[in-house]
């Protein structure tokens, strides 16, 4: 076998090996349910971390943890060990951490809603195109506005100042409705119910706690314990895809490195895709394509090649096909396009092949020497040297344990940011309006006080006297009767002179 070559397995050619250098070139392990995909999945985890490799995986069943305990001698272990022609394993725990969103089968895996972004997060509230062109709004505008968005309650108190303040976002930024910040806001609940409200939050995860090796020089494989949070598949699923993103964004570029820098296992990886908008679906793609120059090799787990777009199949060097059924339309399908992506071997039947496959057995092909793929190759696959199978809860207490990250990330850590900021900037509001109002009321019972004040003023009266009203009268009648008199004189002097003249 090729110095640090990892062996797979064997077939009738010989040993079957995966040279460490392509293994960030990508890889599919795909199969049937019970036909031994955990298994391959556990002796390369086992393989990267003997060669000093951190792993990413998530434990779906509960069945990868065995990995933490030693193996045990078995009859089949034996014949396999014999029938490959190999070295007998020496059983003994490969150096685990365990992560869990909920944090009860590991350190809490969180992150905060900036870091998830507008589009991850539209996928994991199952928002349309509309909602998620209102999410992004409000994320360009907590971005202006200085408002850190760590957890849920900081989002909800974002989207509820938002609906306040529709009208004038609507003019910074472009139109958002209450309407749609409602339904956003009613998605936010249904998410909680689901306990994705435990995602969010501080001390959100480093990257550089997934990469670590333990004092021997060997590889740590984070096992993210998924058994609950698979039971909402949209959260595991966007919380994987959350956690490739970034890598991608964070790592340096690294080029072709002897060894990869981080191996990422995505189990259950038909649920990436099940009804993602094309906008995800070629997110992942660019993700997956550009990510390997960062060292990182990402590995699907699935039951058929037709769960992943052409274009993330396209990008897989390494295969690794165990069984799959050929009963009905779909099936046949799925073992056409599984035979398809191998470079053939005119030993073998491929499309036959696959559907004779026994538990353990698999369809292999590995990039050879300048990254050329290999031809496809009947294999029995290598047993692991740690339990197959999952462990008690004492075992894994005993693991968390001595854990090198135990203790950073189990308090929750609660900071100033959006929440708190807007109820300052709310009970503000409130305290000035409340001081304007006050002013408006001293101004108006001032007013109103002005004008009791000049009520109360006594006035000139526009009414006459008793006296002055005799008076007047009196003057009145004396001037009538003077006026009358002089008049009759008058005109009886006038008429007097008139008689004498005739």
């Amino acid at each position: 076998m090729q110095e640090n070559h990892v062996l797979l397995g064997g077939s009738d050619a010989g040993h079957v090996l995966l040279d460490p250098r392509y293994a960030n070139r990508h890889g599919l392990i795909a199969g049937a349910t019970g036909t031994g995909k955990t298994v391959s999945l556990q002796v390369l985890a086992e393989a990267f971390s003997a060669r000093g490799v951190p792993v990413f995986l998530a434990d779906v069943k509960g069945d990868l943890a065995g990995l933490s305990q030693p193996g045990a001698p078995h009859p089949r272990i034996d014949e396999r060990v014999a029938t490959i022609g190999m070295p007998a394993p020496v059983f003994a725990p490969a150096p685990v951490v365990f992560w869990d969103v909920f944090g009860k089968g590991g350190h809490p895996l969180r992150t905060t809603i900036s870091e998830m972004g507008p589009m991850l997060l539209a996928r994991l509230l199952e928002l349309n195109e509309t909602q998620e062109g209102v999410l992004h709004v409000v994320f360009h505008y907590a971005d202006e506005e200085g408002l850190l968005l760590l957890d849920m309650p900081d989002l909800r108190a974002l989207l509820a100042h938002a609906a306040e303040n529709h009208k004038e976002i609507s003019t910074r930024y472009g139109r958002i409705t209450s309407a749609s910040i409602g339904a956003i806001q009613r998605r936010l609940l249904a998410l909680e119910s689901q306990g994705g409200n435990n995602f969010f939050g501080e001390p959100a995860l480093e990257l550089v706690d997934l990469m670590r090796t333990d004092l021997s020089g060997r590889g740590i494989i984070n096992v993210l314990d998924a058994r609950e949070l698979f039971h909402s598949p949209r959260v595991y699923a966007t919380t994987l895809l959350w956690l490739l993103a970034e890598l991608f964004e964070q790592l340096p570029e690294v080029g072709d490195a002897p060894l990869p820098k981080l191996v990422f296992f995505f189990d259950e990886a038909h649920l990436l895709f099940d009804n993602a908008p094309p906008a995800l679906v070629s997110k992942v793609e660019q993700v997956v394509r550009l990510v390997r120059s960062k060292g990182v090799g990402v590995w699907f787990v699935t039951q058929s090649p037709l769960d992943l777009p052409d274009p993330v199949l396209g990008q897989l060097g390494n295969r690794i096909q165990h069984a799959l059924r050929a009963f009905t339309p779909r099936d046949q399908k799925a073992v056409r396009a599984a035979a398809t992506t191998f470079r053939q071997n005119p030993a073998l039947d491929t499309e036959t092949v696959i559907t004779e496959l026994g538990v353990g057995e698999a369809l292999v092909s590995t990039l050879q020497a300048k990254g050329i793929p290999g031809i496809v190759q009947r294999c029995l696959m290598s047993p692991p040297a740690t339990r197959i199978g999952p462990i008690s809860d004492a075992e894994r207490s005993v693991v968390r344990g001595r854990s090198p990250v135990g203790g950073r990330y189990e308090q929750l850590v609660n900071r100033e940011s959006a929440y708190e900021i807007l109820a300052i900037r709310a009970e503000q509001a409130a305290a000035a309006s409340a001081a304007e109002q006050a002013a408006q009321r001293e101004a108006a019972e001032r007013e109103a006080a002005a004008r009791a004040t000049a009520s109360r003023r006594p006035r000139a009266s526009n009414r006459q006297g008793y006296v002055e009203a005799a008076t007047k009268s009196a003057v009145r009648s004396m001037s009538s009767q003077l006026g009358r008199s002089l008049g009759r004189s008058l005109l009886r002097g006038i008429l007097g002179s008139l008689s004498k003249s005739r």
